[in-house]
């Protein structure tokens, strides 16, 4: 299987997740998918008081520099420790 199409199902099962993740595990699954999405930030820096925006924007700025498939490798990975951590609803 592709690396492209098992993120596609990474990315899937972790909006399934049977309970939530830490918010820095969260912020981290964001960066790393914005990252493989998306490629290096685009977008100027929120400011401070902007807390939530800023999270993500630092999150995803911490992924600077990464190939988007190695991004898509290393969220396959984190989303695969989720679902072990976490398990994934039944639907």
């Amino acid at each position: 299987m592709s690396t492209a199409t098992t993120f596609e199902e990474a990315a899937a099962i972790v909006g399934k997740l049977a309970s939530k993740p830490s918010d820095e595990e969260l912020l981290a699954i964001y960066g790393l998918y914005k990252q493989a999405t998306v490629g290096d930030i685009n977008i100027d820096q929120p400011w401070a008081i902007q807390v939530e925006a800023r999270k993500k924007w630092e999150a995803w700025n911490d992924q600077k520099g990464k190939t988007q498939d190695e991004a898509k490798t290393q969220y396959i990975a984190l989303a695969n420790e989720a679902v072990k951590s976490y398990g994934v609803k039944s639907e």
